[in-house]
């Protein structure tokens, strides 16, 4: 579902969040733009005969930490084409394939653009289950413009604990027993 939001409105952390995962949402496997063409996500399925050529299985998904993002690839692939020279380089267009089109499809939806910068390198690992069938999976982390106010990760946040609740903690209270109680006094007490 592709909805436009109104120009020049503040886009509050929520609104940037929600519009990449639409955007990550509209890539499915079948998906066709406004004109009735299949969508284009910088995807290996997208290339070739759907009907005549083998099927590649490959896809991704996003994940959001503080004002991170972290774009997960997963694809088959031929132990051929893991120890032929480019492979790396050639997953790591592939995410930067996937993240233009996150670009492009967030501003599609919310009239908005967002700004996406590449932080250090993607990390890959490639596992096979036969001399037959191997898969790799990547991941790569983005910066998202725009998300000053989170915090993030790992970092120390103020205290914004009530002074109601912050008197009533420091009332204590744990570990004693009231004046009414006339059990028998345990080894712990």
């Amino acid at each position: 579902m592709r909805t436009m939001a109104k120009k020049n409105k503040p886009v509050s952390v929520l609104d940037i969040v929600q519009g990449i995962s639409q955007a990550a949402a509209n890539a499915y496997d079948g998906a066709l733009n406004e004109d009735g063409e299949a969508l284009k996500a910088g995807l290996k399925r997208e290339e070739g005969d759907p009907i005549l050529d083998r099927r590649v299985i490959d896809g991704f998904n996003v994940s959001f930490y503080g004002p991170m993002m972290c774009i997960k690839y997963h694809s088959e692939v031929q132990l051929k084409e893991v120890y032929a020279a480019g492979f790396e380089s050639d997953i790591e267009q592939q995410i930067a394939d996937i993240a233009s089109f996150l670009k492009k499809e967030y501003r599609k939806i919310t009239g908005n653009s967002v700004a996406l910068t590449k932080e250090g390198e993607a990390e890959m690992r490639v596992e096979s289950t036969s001399r037959v069938r191997s898969w790799v999976t990547a991941k790569c982390h983005y910066r998202i413009g725009g998300m000053d106010e989170v915090v993030i990760v790992g970092e120390s946040s103020e205290d914004r604990l009530e002074a109601d609740w912050r008197t009533f903690l420091d009332q204590g209270g744990l570990g004693t027993r009231p004046k009414n109680d006339t059990r028998p006094k345990s080894k712990n007490d």
